[in-house]
């Protein structure tokens, strides 16, 4: 069976004929949804593992955070249930919240059997506590360098204990689609600019966020919204893409887009937040002082930076055990020593960056998208846990306990399947016409970020948004992609979140978790306390953005 593509692809088969991949199963992503996905299903189906880079080169690599977890008898799903409401803002799809906060013991507890360096005392689990988290829950590995030491074994097991295919630096350009349903992706190695078709029967995506749509992230460089933006395009809805999360602590020095992170571990352990004038300023203003959730935190170090006409604050640790903070944060550690800043002696200068996307690919709580034959699982997806505000490291559950109910639910999804799609060939369209480019691609690139975090940051407002949508519209109308590559992809995707992100946010007339409107500064549960999803319509580009219940577009 042959299909023609009735959508807008931004990529074409070029001038020679792709090569051809068959899997039952296509994996895009290699942090730990993509990983844990592709281990699972590999018990039973073919699969192969897609990543833009390696796997050292992921969000979760550099993840600093731990995992939380209800596996003390000092904690509960309960417990963990009600603060990762409460840090939610009144948006959390309590559903889904049930099923992360009672899977996720279990899942952790596997995840154990796999990366056996968790910090332990006497052989138990060190639990640490998180802002928002009422009870010591979270789970550290490595100290600091939680997110490398689960990547790592993740990713040994793929390549040792499964029948998993792993492509490294392999950019996935679009999903593969007909008559509705996603059939695959094609992808193009980035060394050799071989294309490949992807021919699967099911497809996950796993890409990750978008922090590189700001100047300033904690994400790597390859966090670019890839997997948003292909899976608008091929007409999945989107939800909550007004709610980014700003980490309260990313470090107030050094060049470049990504910024080290300063774990929220650290308030954990006791460290202060200050400003200019040597005050904690956070207590008084929240019952948890320095460990209320990061919306909190973010809205009063925002407060206090304009008082005081600042970019940072400060965090403070010089009174905690500098032979601890060493050991507990060797990745902290290292990292300020780079920048000529002692830990255990200095105040580091800190502000907020961009982090986490809570919004995403809209899923059930089964990871499915509303394409057939796309799930989605891990940053790239929204499936309601998050609600308006992450709790603090409940998004590497997320990725273990969602990506588990993908695989679970593999079976059902293959069995709907005529022998039709499962023997499928699909064509692209041909080569497009090569043509001029006289925008710098790297420059436009710039304009995007800079423009984002300059007018949809962390505190935005209606004319900034609007001069926002005009501006990437410009940026848009002006590039002229010929023979495009993955560098123009790139660009090309953050657009289009960056266009979507900023529509949403201006459509949110209200401050609700980490969406902080200075023209709206309240909460309005009575309008507001619902989604907003965005989706292409059918057959044509364009945008139809609805607040949940009522069908109202942009």
């Amino acid at each position: 069976m042959t299909g023609q593509v009735p959508r807008p692809y931004v990529a074409s088969l070029g001038h020679h004929a792709p090569s051809i991949r068959q899997f039952d199963v296509l994996v895009l992503g290699g942090g730990i949804a993509g990983l844990t996905a592709a281990i699972a299903a590999a018990r039973r189906w073919r699969v192969g593992l897609l990543t833009k880079s390696t796997f050292e080169e992921t969000t979760t690599f550099l993840a600093q955070g731990g995992i939380a977890a209800a596996i003390s008898e000092a904690d509960s799903p309960e417990l963990h249930f009600r603060d990762t409401v409460n840090a939610g803002a009144g948006l959390c799809d309590e559903d889904a919240v049930r099923v992360l906060v009672t899977e996720g013991p279990d899942r952790v507890r596997e995840l154990l059997g796999i990366c056996p360096h968790f910090d332990r005392v006497d052989g138990q689990i060190v639990l640490g506590r998180e802002g928002a988290h009422s009870v010591p829950r979270v789970l550290h590995a490595g100290g600091d360098a939680t997110g490398s030491e689960v990547s790592s074994a993740l990713a040994e097991a793929a390549r040792m204990g499964s029948r998993v295919q792993l492509h490294e630096d392999e950019f996935v350009i679009d999903l593969l689609t007909m008559d509705g349903r996603c059939v695959g992706a094609v992808s193009v190695e980035s060394e050799t600019g071989r294309q490949w078709l992807n021919h699967a029967m099911v497809t996950i995506l796993a890409t990750g966020g978008a922090g590189q749509v700001y100047a300033r992230t904690t994400n790597p460089p390859v966090a670019t919204g890839d997997g948003i933006a292909m899976a608008y395009r091929a007409g999945a809805a989107l939800r909550d893409l007004e709610f980014v999360q700003f980490h309260p602590t990313g470090l107030a020095a050094g060049d470049g887009p990504t910024t080290l992170l300063i774990t929220e571990a650290l308030r954990g352990e006791g460290a202060f937040l200050r400003n200019a004038a040597g005050e904690r300023f956070m207590v008084g203003r929240a019952p948890d002082a320095e460990l209320a959730a990061r919306d909190v935190v973010v809205r009063h170090m925002v407060a206090e930076m304009r008082r005081e006409g600042s970019d940072h604050v400060f965090l403070d640790a010089r009174h905690l055990d500098a032979a601890m903070l060493r050991s507990r944060f060797p990745t902290v550690t290292h990292g300020l020593a780079e920048h000529g800043i002692d830990l255990t002696t200095d105040l580091v200068p800190v502000t907020p960056v961009s982090h986490y996307f809570i919004g995403g690919v809209y899923t059930d709580i089964w990871g499915r998208t509303t394409v057939p034959g796309l799930y989605a699982s891990g940053e790239v997806s929204s499936t309601g846990v998050h609600g308006a505000n992450r709790l603090a490291s409940n998004s590497l559950l997320e990725g273990l306990v969602f990506s588990d109910r993908v695989v679970r639910d593999l079976d059902r999804y293959v069995d709907t399947l005529g022998e039709e799609v499962r023997r499928l060939r699909l064509d692209l369209p041909d080569a497009r016409p090569s043509g001029s480019d006289d925008t710098s691609w790297a420059d436009a690139r710039s304009r995007v970020t800079t423009l984002m975090s300059d007018r949809v940051g962390v505190v935005r407002d209606g004319d900034g948004l609007r001069e926002a949508a005009a501006e990437l519209r410009s940026v848009y109308s002006q590039l002229r992609p010929a023979d495009a590559g993955p560098d123009e992809f790139e660009l090309l995707n953050l657009l289009t979140v960056a266009t979507e992100v900023t529509k949403c946010a201006l459509l949110r007339e209200e401050s609700r978790g980490v969406h902080l409107r200075d023209d709206f500064p309240e909460r309005d549960d009575e309008r507001w306390r619902r989604h907003i999803t965005v989706r292409l319509p059918a057959l044509r580009a364009g945008l139809a953005a609805d607040k949940d219940g009522d069908d109202e577009s942009i």
